[in-house]
């Protein structure tokens, strides 16, 4: 490719994976323990980019798909609320990953046992380190 200059300033960026589906055993009623639930998970970490987007290298920024496992294991960790469960998500991605500045999370459970015609109901984690 050749030296190019780069004339470029990154001022904010973020890494997200967005509509992130499981199937997870989540909630307080001993029957959600049980038959399990879908969750949906929506994700933005605020991570500098500036590098990666210099060398196009993958270790030069955060993998999403090791983000993806984190998620996928915490969440196969039954809770009974979920924002146990969205908290050990953003701390398990701050140990795991060190050049995560910001982590924004929602976490809503489809059809949730509650006697209610509802979609979904959920959290929603803004969290930075501290």
């Amino acid at each position: 490719m050749g030296d190019t200059k780069n004339n470029m300033k990154i001022n904010n960026s973020t890494i997200f994976l967005k509509d992130i589906r499981c199937y997870a055993y989540h909630g307080v009623a001993p029957q959600e323990n049980l038959i399990g639930n879908e969750y949906v998970i929506d994700l933005k970490l605020k991570v500098d980019i500036s590098k990666a987007a210099q060398t196009d290298e993958v270790t030069d920024t955060v993998n999403y798909a090791e983000v993806h496992n984190v998620i996928k294991t915490e969440m196969a960790i039954p809770s009974k609320l979920l924002e146990h469960a969205g908290g050990r998500i953003v701390q398990k991605l701050f140990e795991t990953f060190p050049d995560i500045e910001e982590v924004e999370l929602r976490l809503s459970k489809r059809n949730p046992p509650m006697g209610a015609d509802i979609d979904a109901a959920g959290i929603e984690l803004y969290c930075s380190r501290k």
